[in-house]
């Protein structure tokens, strides 16, 4: 039985949100289906094109999140 993939199912493959049977199974099926390959390309294109947002948080931030975790961590119990 051949499984159809959507393009929801590609964006999933682009972005890696997919498990190692889903990546084989998409890859096997963009091999073997050419109109599957050109939907697939036309969304890597657009997924290339947009803007690599990259966050980093202030060392104010951070430091707040490490009092917290302190203040909030269970002791270990031996």
């Amino acid at each position: 039985m051949k499984q159809k993939f959507t393009q929801n199912d590609l964006v999933k493959y682009i972005y890696r949100e997919t498990s190692a049977t889903e990546n084989l199974a998409i890859r096997e099926a963009l091999n073997s289906d050419n109109d599957l390959f050109g939907s697939y390309e036309q969304l890597l294109q657009g997924y290339q094109q947009f803007p690599k947002a990259t966050f980093s948080p202030s060392p104010a931030a951070i430091q707040n999140i490490l009092k917290y975790s302190e203040a909030t961590a269970v002791e270990s119990q031996h």
